[in-house]
């Protein structure tokens, strides 16, 4: 059994920063990409940014410069630090992590944490 635990998320105003952290806990082998998601209300899920085992960081241009991604591989963790946060940041925000559990074989999987409210008042 695989968990991803979110924290973190709020009400902030424009201008303001937030700290989404993310917990990987459970049987797991190994992790490959950890990464943050956001769905908007009537919008589609999209990448916010990722970063690999080796601390490779990849950044969606809307956020690019305001936000950082990282990462510390012994406690399977993931944080999104969030900077001169924008009304259009206002989403559900997911942890997602491509992992490889144990006794499943060597193949990864895409596991989702259960979102966090991220709400940026203008």
């Amino acid at each position: 059994q695989v968990q991803l635990v979110e924290s973190g998320g709020g009400l902030v105003q424009a201008g303001g920063s937030l700290r989404l952290s993310c917990a990987a806990s459970g049987s797991i082998f190994s992790i490959n990409a950890m990464g943050w998601y956001r769905q908007a209300p009537g919008k589609q899920r999209e990448l916010v940014a990722s970063i690999t085992s080796g601390g490779s960081a990849n950044y969606a241009n809307s956020v690019n410069g305001r936000f950082t991604i990282s990462r510390d591989n012994a406690k399977n963790t993931v944080v999104l630090q969030m900077n001169s946060l924008k009304s259009e940041d206002t989403a559900v925000y997911y942890c997602n992590a491509d992992l490889i559990p144990l006794g499943l074989g060597l193949y990864s999987y895409d596991y989702w944490g259960q979102g966090t409210q991220v709400t940026v008042s203008s």
